[in-house]
């Protein structure tokens, strides 16, 4: 336990932050798990069906959960390696990545496609994500100050 202890020590200050930001995404995804296995029961999509043939509204609710899937690695990474060096501008940007999934969502889940735009504002947060995480890397490899 010793040395777990020494790498969390050498985390920067308000990293914490960067790991709550995670586990909310966390939260997230089992919110929309849970919808899908509702909307299984309620439309009568049984599994393995991943989509419905005649069923929108499944489709919906089922692809908001898809999606965010398909995304959160990248999530993730550019959260936890961005946060490495800027904790905080990376938790800011993670919690608005978190709350444009949920706004996403619940446009999904009017049953128009169209709707999930919503939560399109999660192209600023991934940006944002983006640059801090290309700052460690500069700065790992001694192109960009300290």
């Amino acid at each position: 336990m010793g040395n777990l202890s020494k790498i969390v020590d050498a985390l920067p200050d308000h990293y914490g932050c960067v790991i709550f930001t995670g586990l909310t995404g966390t939260f997230i995804n089992l919110w929309m798990g849970i919808n899908v296995a509702k909307a299984r029961k309620q439309y009568d999509v049984p599994y393995p069906t991943m989509y419905s043939s005649d069923n929108k509204m499944f489709n919906c609710i089922q692809r908001t959960h898809q999606n965010t899937l398909e995304n959160y690695p990248m999530f993730l990474m550019l959260l936890f390696i961005g946060g490495l060096q800027y904790p905080r501008t990376s938790a800011c940007a993670g919690t608005l990545y978190n709350l444009s999934r949920i706004v996403y969502a619940k446009g999904y889940y009017t049953g128009d496609p169209e709707k999930r735009g919503w939560g399109s504002f999660s192209l600023v947060a991934l940006i944002a994500m983006l640059g801090c995480t290309v700052g460690v890397a500069l700065r790992q490899l001694r192109i960009f100050p300290h």
